[in-house]
């Protein structure tokens, strides 16, 4: 296409007014086409728009509705279960944290339904699902065994006024569960008589245990200025300090942080056999075991709370009670 003028028309060549006239014409001939050649050419550029054609969207589907179920949020079910495994495990269990709780389920309440089992009266074998004896082949009647029993209207009543009576004895008997909370203390006092403060019970009642310094017979404080030391002589609390109350049978080899004394040294025991020695044995008695003579490489035994052993004489006379006792049986 091109915007060059059409060639003139052949014939008779117009002249005057009427040239002029002509010339006009083409004039707006020509600006007129323009116009409608640039609107027909923005057309052709400017494509119209496609519209989108979206598939319609599906229809929600509803759940289907079942004869005898209720909706009951999920959260219920879901907190009704961490409720029963904290009961059994001791646990706690979030609901939130568990699945999702969202939404809500079908439940479907039934009766408490019993499983009944049949045996065949002719050979005492179980039936099935049917009502022929796999054995035999016998057809189930009357006679054949049912259990449970089948119940009558007194029977059910009988079973419910028991269930009732149980439940009441739960209820008063019920088991003491310890509080774990952080309220006051109890405390049981009594009023005494000389002054006005009231004595306090403390439960079980405790001794107090006294040491003495053999030196200068003085007591050994808990609060002195050095653990374990006389405060008048400084002397250092040993095995031949006394106690009040004496507990030797408890403690046969010393008490606790005490100092060999210069009457008793300690317990030792031989170092090849591990057998102890007696008390006030010195250095060149011989070990009742090996033969051992006792020589400074022996250890001492370690102060501390043993058994007392059982006395020989009260072992030998149950011996010989029990010895009278099988004699008389036979």
């Amino acid at each position: 296409m091109s915007s060059s003028a059409a060639p003139p028309r052949q014939g008779k060549e117009k002249k005057g007014m009427d040239r002029v006239l002509y010339k006009v014409k083409t004039v707006f001939h020509r600006k007129g086409g323009s116009s409608r050649k640039a609107a027909s050419s923005s057309a052709v550029l400017a494509p119209a728009p496609v519209p989108i054609i979206q598939p319609p969207a599906p229809p929600a589907r509803r759940a289907p509705e079942y004869e005898g179920a209720t909706r009951i949020p999920r959260i219920q079910v879901h907190e009704e279960r961490a409720k029963k495994l904290g009961a059994r495990f001791g646990l706690e269990i979030k609901p939130s944290e568990w699945h999702s709780s969202e939404g809500e389920v079908l439940r479907v309440d039934k009766p408490v339904r019993m499983r009944i089992h049949r045996e065949c009266h002719r050979c005492n074998s179980r039936f099935g699902t049917g009502n022929v004896c796999p054995s035999c082949r016998h057809t189930r009647c009357r006679q054949c065994a049912r259990y449970p029993d089948k119940q009558t209207e007194a029977d059910r009543q009988a079973n419910r006024d028991r269930m009732e009576a149980l439940i009441q004895k739960h209820k008063d008997m019920a088991p003491i569960i310890p509080s774990y909370d952080y309220a006051p203390q109890i405390v049981l006092t009594r009023p005494r008589k000389a002054s006005t403060q009231d004595l306090v019970y403390k439960g079980r009642p405790r001794m107090r245990v006294r040491r003495y310094c053999h030196v200068c017979e003085t007591l050994i404080g808990p609060h002195a200025n050095q653990t374990r030391t006389c405060e008048n002589c400084g002397h250092k609390r040993c095995a031949d300090c006394p106690r009040q109350p004496d507990n030797k049978k408890s403690y046969p080899y010393g008490y606790p942080h005490d100092e060999p004394g210069s009457v008793f040294k300690g317990v030792f025991a031989c170092h090849e056999c591990k057998t102890k020695f007696d008390p006030q044995a010195e250095d060149g008695v011989q070990c009742s075991n090996c033969a051992h003579t006792k020589c400074s490489e022996c250890p001492r035994l370690k102060p501390r709370k043993v058994e007392p052993e059982p006395d020989p004489a009260v072992l030998e006379s149950l011996r010989l009670r029990m010895a009278e006792l099988q004699t008389s049986e036979s």
